[in-house]
């Protein structure tokens, strides 16, 4: 028998607390209250969803490492 070991998230849009499973821990979740649709985290240790900005950062990043083949 496995037991489900979950995580303290605050959505977003409605601001109520959610158990989300740690199995979901960087994925889209959706708020059983409001239904909004949001990348899942840990505030708790630090680990935040990466701003736009900082995607586009490092997808940029990745595109020049494999251009120049030095990673």
């Amino acid at each position: 028998m496995s037991v489900r070991v979950y995580f303290r998230l605050i959505c977003p849009t409605c601001s109520r607390s959610l158990n989300v499973p740690v199995a979901y821990l960087g994925k889209k979740v959706a708020c059983k209250h409001c239904h909004a649709k949001f990348d899942s985290f840990d505030a708790e240790n630090g680990d935040s969803p990466p701003s736009d900005s900082g995607l586009a950062l490092m997808k940029r990043a990745e595109e020049l490492l494999q251009r120049c083949d030095c990673a």
